[in-house]
């Protein structure tokens, strides 16, 4: 198993979408915060894409939902 695939495994794991939830949602704080609350909804439309992205949230591709 390559490090691609093992990087994959941990992505589709509960522990994986546990961390890339917790990095999506202090990305999402931090840029809140450095760009203002009028940029908050932009900002978590783009951190639900980069979710569905990484395998997480919905099932619908986020390609559908711009």
């Amino acid at each position: 198993m390559g490090l691609v695939d093992k990087a994959k495994e941990f992505l589709n794991s509960d522990k994986g979408h546990q961390a890339t939830d917790q990095a999506l949602d202090h990305a999402e704080q931090a840029a809140t915060q450095k760009f203002g609350e009028d940029k908050a909804d932009q900002i978590h439309k783009v951190r639900d894409q980069i979710d569905q992205r990484l395998g997480g949230g919905d099932d619908a591709p986020a390609e559908s939902q711009q």
